[in-house]
């Protein structure tokens, strides 16, 4: 009998394991929560940018800097019946912090 397939080198990934709150009462006085798909901005580094609702066709996203986030859990994936899934997130940014929601919109006479 001849081997065929031989052992390969196992790569490391990176995992963060859950770890709540330490004050989540406190979390809850000073932070508000926003959910959605994270994606990394475009050109600026020090800002985030969260996708309401990906699959939706009447969606909006939050632009945060990262410094107002004080803690992120993961969210359950959202799958599309064509296997296409999108990673969701629950993020806690500080009361008072300055943000963006952008919502696209159709340019038309309002009369």
């Amino acid at each position: 009998m001849t081997i065929t397939h031989f052992l390969q080198k196992a790569e490391t990934f990176e995992i963060t394991t859950y770890s709540p709150p330490s004050e989540p009462k406190q979390l809850r006085e000073t932070h508000v929560a926003y959910s959605g798909s994270p994606h990394k901005h475009p050109y600026d580094d020090s800002r985030i940018i969260l996708i309401a609702d990906p699959f939706s066709r009447n969606t909006f996203y939050y632009e945060f800097g990262r410094e107002d986030v004080a803690f992120a859990e993961e969210l359950p994936n959202l799958v599309t019946p064509d296997d296409e899934a999108v990673s969701m997130v629950r993020i806690w940014v500080k009361k008072g912090s300055v943000a963006l929601r952008t919502t696209p919109f159709r340019v038309e006479d309002t009369n």
